[in-house]
């Protein structure tokens, strides 16, 4: 039930002019008061009701599932017994969990269309609560399948032929046998379900329903509500003073919250170490890497090789102070445009028709996958008040996929359309080619559908640039994009490191450490043109990603190979196409490295993190060539 949010939707472009047309058009208004649900025309509204058609369809499967989840116990201590008695078991396991993502997702999706509402955070907590019961009905099974001996897991393999899908899972738990606890450990760990789960929900609250980012002036002095998708087109706009004073504001509006996003925090960091010691690991990175087999140097190696060629990057930052024409570069001047006067604007339509030309070289049956998934309320589009925040793609194994966006008519909500449409259609795909056992998808090759889509339509809009003015604002966007979505998530992986390694030697984590490590670290990245004002350390704890254990390198790790895999597309290999086509097919039935290979990507090299290396010097000698021509 994992939910693929976007950081590229999080930062974006200039203020719109008050005399854009009304919600009911494809074009956002991103001024004035912050519309309201019933404001927007169904036409950009996703269909949960495709998931449930009402409340009491969700209720129906609600007391389902309620009466089904005790019957694991009709398989506890039997799965020995023979090898129907376990299929039977994993087959039960996936139906539950059928109707347990169903109704977890149709809560959330509902609630996330407006986080005030309080009948869907009700339907939250209760399937939140009832998962955790179906949860510690199974929590038996895997360790009880480690009682058996690889020798009668192979007999029964062997009896049994629709056991044979089966045969990678088992093989992994076998792998993994150390780490599972007993039956009643097991139990136990799903009982804290909702408990270890705290953290993140408080943060969700605070960000999406009890935080109000705050109110600005306009040019005109008129009072503009800020929402975070209102705050990135400031923070691309040309009026400098009014960057300042909405960075002030929202730094300021979440000092409010300082010590209880430390605390939060600091829990989340325990809670990790927690189930680290629980299972018997040396730290809680070797954890997560070993729950799909990735090699801890893929990881180390990422930090190592970007730390390495920081000089590069803070050339950039050089470059972006010297073309801009300032003393002293602040972070609030980081997403200027450095062609300020060459601004474009997108209606959701023409978002659209550039996302299909774009892609066509993903061939005729993505094209026509990705124009239904458009059409067919797949998408919620605008932004209104209360909800979620930033963008992802959802759904669950029986649903279409789901994506949530706020857009906001800039080329950078272009990329991000495509971008969570990239997970959708790698979801719908591996759906439909897997077994629901194998159907999700490691977090290590999660980002590199998503990723490569936008690399591919990178290339389109470049290529089709009509002036040199778009094609520097492109360069501008290639750059940024490489830097969140590379460089700044292995940044945010080394800071998730230190983390919890303080935490782990037995440090605490005070408000105090954490602005101070975040701080140096920031400073270390972003180099000496840079100077971070005295509350822009604030994004040490108000990021949603560190409460998902060491996710973001994942970001890094499947940008570079988005970026091989898009360029052998792109040159029109039709066997490299035809191996990528097969990648978004594939869930989890390998390795995620093993997956990456088959597609041509070898992540146990230092060549994908290289190249990716290697294009951003290209791109800022490009932009620097063009930006000095006459």
């Amino acid at each position: 039930m994992t939910r693929f949010r976007s950081l590229t939707a999080l930062f974006v472009f200039a203020l719109i002019m008050a005399s854009l047309p009304a919600m009911a058009s494809d074009v956002p208004d991103n001024t004035g008061a912050i519309p309201q649900r019933d404001d927007i025309d169904d036409t950009y509204k996703w269909k949960v009701e495709d998931i449930y058609p009402n409340i009491d369809a969700w209720e129906a499967d609600f007391k389902l599932l309620e009466s089904r989840y005790p019957d694991m116990g009709n398989y506890k201590g039997h799965l020995g017994d023979s090898p129907e008695m376990l299929i039977n078991c994993l087959e039960l396991r996936e139906k539950l969990y059928t109707i347990t993502s169903n109704l977890y997702v149709y809560a959330y999706l509902k609630l996330d269309e407006d986080n005030r509402k309080s009948e869907y955070q009700e339907l939250g907590g209760r399937i939140s609560a009832l998962d955790a019961k179906v949860e510690e009905a199974i929590a038996f099974l895997e360790p009880e399948i480690l009682t058996l001996d690889a020798a009668k897991l192979e007999s029964f393999l062997k009896q049994n032929t629709d056991l044979a899908e089966y045969r990678f899972y088992l093989e992994d738990q076998l792998r993994r046998k150390e780490h599972i606890l007993s039956p009643e450990q097991e139990e136990l760990m799903a009982m804290a379900g909702p408990l270890l789960g705290a953290p993140m929900k408080i943060f969700n609250m605070i960000d999406n329903a009890d935080h109000k980012v705050g109110t600005v002036l306009d040019a005109d002095g008129n009072p503009v509500d800020l929402t975070w998708g209102r705050y990135s087109l400031i923070m691309k706009g040309s009026d400098r003073e009014l960057r300042r004073i909405a960075n002030d504001t929202v730094q300021t509006g979440w000092k409010k919250y300082i010590n209880t996003l430390a605390a939060n925090l600091g829990s989340s960091i325990q809670k990790d170490l927690f189930v680290t010691k629980a299972r018997k690991y040396n730290s809680t990175l070797e954890r997560s890497l070993d729950q799909n087999k990735i090699p801890a140097s893929v990881f180390h190696n990422l930090i190592e090789a970007v730390n390495d060629n920081l000089p590069m990057y803070h050339k950039w930052m050089k470059l972006r102070k010297k073309i801009l024409g300032y003393d002293t570069l602040y972070t609030y001047d980081l997403s200027v445009p450095l062609v300020p006067e060459y601004q474009k604007e997108y209606s959701y339509t023409e978002g659209k028709e550039i996302l299909l030309n774009g892609l066509k070289p993903l061939g005729e049956n993505y094209l026509k996958d990705l124009e239904h998934g458009l059409n067919s309320g797949w998408v919620d589009v605008f932004e209104n008040e209360g909800k979620g925040s930033g963008a992802y793609s959802w759904g669950t194994y029986t649903s279409h996929p789901y994506v949530l966006m706020n857009f906001d008519g800039t080329i950078g909500n272009v990329f991000t359309l495509a971008h969570e449409l990239g997970h959708a259609l790698n979801s719908h795909y591996s759906d439909r080619n897997e077994p629901y056992i194998y159907h999700g998808h490691s977090i290590f090759t999660a980002e590199v559908a998503s990723t490569c889509n936008e690399a591919i339509l990178m290339k389109y809009l470049l290529a089709n640039a009509e002036s040199k003015e778009e094609k520097i604002m492109l360069l501008n966007h290639y750059i940024n994009q490489i830097d969140g979505t590379f460089i700044t998530q292995t940044m945010f992986s080394e800071y998730e490191l230190m983390l919890h390694e303080h935490v782990q030697n037995g440090g605490a984590l005070s408000v105090d450490f954490i602005r101070k490590t975040y701080r140096e670290l920031l400073q270390k990245y972003w180099g000496p043109d840079i100077v971070i004002g005295p509350d822009n350390d604030m994004g040490a704890m108000k990021l949603y990603h560190y409460y998902r254990t060491y996710y973001v390198y994942t970001y890094a790790t499947s940008y570079t190979a988005a970026q091989m895999l898009s360029q052998k597309i792109l040159e029109g290999d039709q066997k490299a196409l035809d191996a990528y086509m097969k990648f978004l097919a594939t869930g989890s039935s390998k390795y995620p490295v093993d997956i990456l290979m088959d597609a041509g990507v070898d992540m146990n090299s230092p060549e994908p993190v290289e190249r990716t290396l290697k294009l951003f010097g290209e791109l800022v000698d490009e932009m620097e060539r063009l930006l000095e021509e006459n």
